[in-house]
């Protein structure tokens, strides 16, 4: 079948967005890998599936796919896009909507001047809610890697994450220690892997090893999760900005039972049309 894409991306976390309000489209786990990858389909880190809702109090239905082919529950960098291609191809005239998720409900806004903004909603640190197998509840956790144990904070943004404080991100084993912390028995459902360098109270480098796509030019939800991190060990003060390979997001959190605000750019690249089996 011919399906149409629009790719786009938030700070080089490139996606492509398929409107199934206006075509049908229900994609399986091979079809999502055939469209992200890089040599034989279109290329992305995530596929986004723009649908109508379930829900009386949401505009739309948001569905995440990482290029492994799994779905997963939320896309902060994905969020931004969402809001910008529903506006653009006039499938709403709202300037903030609700959309439902696979992690809940979240509010993303477009901005006067372009950028984007979103209510990412109240992160979680319950260890059930994560999941994280864990014997206590502490915000600081040791975690066996190979033969190294490192901090992490565990916390969920509607999707998992461990982050790790380090010295210096450039020489951070993102890619082979993000890949064991990611498949990690103690996650069940796997995690996004964030190593976070503190450069000021205020400002933080950022590098995130995805949950089913590896390391990503930037990660929304890495992002909110790793100033949350910050903030709750005393680390940092809100607002906080993230420098990330791809560019800078701004995250805000007043602190605990409080939402999470994510703002940024959502950027579209190009559109076409693409057979799949």
């Amino acid at each position: 079948m011919k399906i149409r894409f629009t790719k786009m991306h938030g700070l080089g976390n490139d996606f492509v967005v398929l409107d199934a309000v206006n075509q049908a489209i229900s994609l399986t786990p091979q079809q999502a890998r055939f469209l992200a990858d890089r040599h034989f389909g279109v290329g992305c880190d995530q596929i986004l599936v723009v649908e109508k809702s379930r829900l009386p109090e949401a505009d739309f239905r948001y569905r995440i796919y990482n290029a492994d082919g799994g779905e997963v529950e939320q896309c902060g960098n994905g969020a931004r896009c969402f809001v910008r291609f529903v506006h653009d191809k006039g499938l709403t005239a709202k300037r903030a909507i609700r959309v439902e998720t696979k992690g809940g409900l979240i509010e993303p806004r477009l901005e006067d001047d372009g950028n984007v903004s979103v209510d990412m909603g109240v992160p979680r640190f319950e260890p059930s809610r994560v999941p994280f197998v864990t014997e206590k509840d502490a915000l600081v956790q040791p975690l066996q890697v190979n033969d190294t144990t490192i901090d992490i904070t565990a916390l969920s943004m509607g999707n998992p994450h461990a982050v790790q404080v380090v010295p210096n991100v450039d020489a951070a084993p993102v890619a082979e220690q993000g890949r064991l912390i990611e498949n990690h028995p103690r996650f069940p459902q796997r995690v996004n892997a964030g190593f976070m360098q503190v450069t000021d109270r205020h400002a933080i480098r950022l590098r995130v090893y995805e949950r089913g796509a590896g390391e990503t030019l930037a990660c929304g939800t890495g992002a909110c999760a790793a100033v949350v991190a910050g903030i709750a060990r005393g680390l940092l003060d809100s607002p906080v900005q993230v420098t990330t390979r791809g560019g800078d997001l701004t995250i805000a959190w007043a602190g605990p039972g409080q939402p999470v605000r994510m703002t940024g750019p959502a950027v579209t690249v190009f559109e076409g049309e693409i057979e799949i089996a």
